[in-house]
């Protein structure tokens, strides 16, 4: 016996009219439903199947609801339930199916919607999947070069609804890749052997002519310049149809921070020369924003930031950014440290995916050994080379005057930045998997009595969760930096390298472990590396509710001329941690104590938002 299922749509050649209209039949909305008694008989089903139609099945997964249905949503489910069970039959490859669904001994279809019966006792539901169907055929044609159409669509395999549906989605979206915007699924064949348990399924695809993007009208704009939206989106008018090229499309003008929403929109047919033109409809955001930024350490004080950002500055989507910071408060090791930073970016300058920027800061640094009054100035431009590689250049100028117990020195120096920066994160804030990786290469040519050469400096962290939802998670992180070319009492002091604190080795104080150099007559002075290393591990693990646990190891390392320990020493520290996850970011509380090293002594307290890196 054959049986010939044939649709002008693909997808509904896999429904036959029957089950889709019993499925319709269900004219009210259709709740999970419960009864006194639901059965679920199932002849010769493997545990895959069972479960398959367990879930289908409104009636038999409402089953334990505390909330009695009424006869006529019971009803309604039944019947809906002859559609759902059978699409999860033909998702498992059983194509000859029997489902019965008795209602007190009534066959559910036989029962007119609007006439259930008052009471409901018991539901049986039959179901003989029947055998489990196999390819004799699974074709798709014309192809695409390089599609790759699902392993499960051959000749032998299981004939499941759903490799038939993975390969009409594969061979369109090839298609559409090669530039072909408007191809269709055209003529479909699919044919059911009962005799033999077999499938032959054949789909068409009418390709249509290869497209060339056309142009694009923006509309929901306010106050961002339509010209200068165009120059962002860099809209591909006249190159070849691809749709990656609309993500970068949406991508940029959702990254300039400027809008709210960005939908992109193909025109229902083509225009002359099958160009294919798009409607972009944007939705901004709020112009201005606030935000703060606070963290506390028992011994190293309080650290408060307040930022104002302006996303639309002059009608372009400029984001004019100023940051404000205030460090050590009531710390132990230091004096108060203060910082003002203004920044404004330009997007779509000087071309696509590539944002050009002026940068300006002052600030004091009053630590333990120096104090350092340091003013940049700096302009450069932001390359987005991929989704998820980023680079950056600038150059600039900077001044500073150190003050220690021996000199009071002025650094002076032209700088020249180079920063590449990688990020497969899923959250920046509070990162569950993925890898981030920052390299920095930062020449400088000094003046005076400042040196000339180069600082590098690396930041590498990953992460991996594991577990049921991810509740435990291991986070590495590995830091490194040199100073190359200058001497280090030419080097400017902000330039060099120390351990300690929450950014490198918890349990130390900040900016505990650096270096002694003799300058004569017995007298030894504390100062920053040349050369620096460090590595921190994380466990951290969710304990209920939002309230998870953190266990953590850091240690570090500042040397001289080299990474041996004749020219340097290391210091560790480890403790346990709590998080609250506030949705945005954690709460994060650290208590760590010294592992190894002479430069800390008792517990460090550390509370703060977001995770420790």
């Amino acid at each position: 016996m054959h049986e010939k299922l044939r649709s002008a749509n693909w997808a509904r050649a896999l429904v036959p009219s029957l089950a889709a209209w019993l499925a319709s039949a269900a004219v009210f909305s259709v709740p999970a439903a419960s009864a006194q008694e639901v059965q679920l008989q199932l002849r010769g089903a493997n545990d895959t199947l069972r479960d398959a139609i367990r879930g289908a099945s409104l009636l038999y997964s409402g089953k334990d609801d505390e909330d009695a249905a009424d006869a006529q949503d019971l009803l309604a489910s039944a019947r809906a339930d002859y559609g759902r069970i059978l699409g999860a039959l033909y998702a498992q490859g059983h194509y000859s199916g029997v489902i019965r669904i008795l209602i007190d001994g009534r066959e559910a279809a036989a029962i007119p919607p609007l006439d259930a019966p008052d009471v409901i006792r018991t539901i049986v539901i039959e179901v003989d999947p029947g055998p489990g169907f196999r390819f004799s055929r699974a074709e798709a044609a014309p192809l695409a070069r390089g599609t790759e159409l699902p392993e499960g669509f051959a000749m032998g395999q299981p004939a499941r609804s759903g490799e038939i549906v993975g390969a009409a989605d594969a061979g369109a979206e090839a298609w559409r890749n090669a530039g072909h915007a408007k191809v269709r699924v055209g003529n479909q064949q699919v044919t059911a052997n009962h005799t033999n348990a077999t499938l032959d399924a054949r789909i068409g695809f009418d390709p249509g002519p290869r497209v060339t993007f056309g142009q694009m009208a923006i509309t929901g704009n306010e106050r961002v310049r339509a010209r200068r939206i165009d120059k962002i989106a860099g809209f591909p008018t006249g190159e070849v149809y691809d749709p990656e090229e609309l993500e970068d499309v949406a991508e940029r003008l959702r990254r300039t921070g400027a809008f709210r929403s960005v939908a992109l929109t193909e025109a229902e047919s083509l225009g002359p020369g099958a160009t294919l033109d798009y409607q972009l409809v944007v939705v901004e955001e709020k112009r201005r924003r606030m935000s703060f930024g606070a963290e506390v350490s028992s011994l190293d004080g309080a650290l408060v930031s307040a930022g104002w950002m302006h996303r639309n500055l002059l009608g372009g989507a400029e984001k004019l950014t100023i940051n404000g910071e205030i460090g050590g408060i009531g710390s132990q090791t230091g004096a108060e440290d203060y910082s003002l930073g203004v920044r404004l970016d330009r997007p779509g300058t000087p071309f696509r995916d590539s944002t050009a920027f002026v940068e300006a800061l002052v600030e004091r640094a009053q630590e333990e050994d120096y104090t350092a009054d340091t003013a940049r100035i700096g302009f450069g431009l932001t390359r987005y080379i991929t989704d998820q590689l980023t680079g950056e250049v600038s150059i600039g100028y900077e001044i500073s005057e150190v003050t220690d117990e021996f000199d009071e020195i002025t650094y002076e120096q032209l700088v020249l930045p180079v920063k590449l920066t990688w990020d497969t994160r899923d959250n920046a804030l509070d990162a569950v998997e993925g890898y981030y990786a920052q390299g920095e290469v930062t020449a400088f040519r000094g003046f005076g009595t400042t040196g000339t050469g180069a600082r590098l400096a690396f930041d590498g962290r990953a992460y991996h969760g594991f577990g049921a939802e991810d509740r435990v998670v291991l986070a590495g992180r590995v830091q490194g930096g040199a100073i190359v070319g200058s001497d280090l009492l030419e080097t400017p002091r902000e330039y060099l390298f120390y351990s300690g604190g929450g950014g490198t080795v918890r349990g130390q104080p900040y900016q505990s472990l650096g270096v002694e150099i003799d300058r004569g007559g017995g007298q030894i002075q504390d100062i920053g590396g040349d050369r620096f290393v460090a590595f921190s591990a994380e466990v951290r693990a969710g304990i209920r509710g939002n309230f998870g646990a953190v266990a953590f190891y850091d240690a570090g390392f500042v040397g001289v001329e080299d990474f041996s320990e004749d020219n340097g020493a290391w210091q560790s520290g480890a403790g346990v941690g709590l998080r609250y996850d506030t949705g945005i970011g954690p709460i994060r509380l650290d208590v760590a104590a010294p592992v190894s090293g002479d430069t800390g002594d008792g517990v460090q307290i550390y509370l703060g938002i977001g995770q420790a890196f």
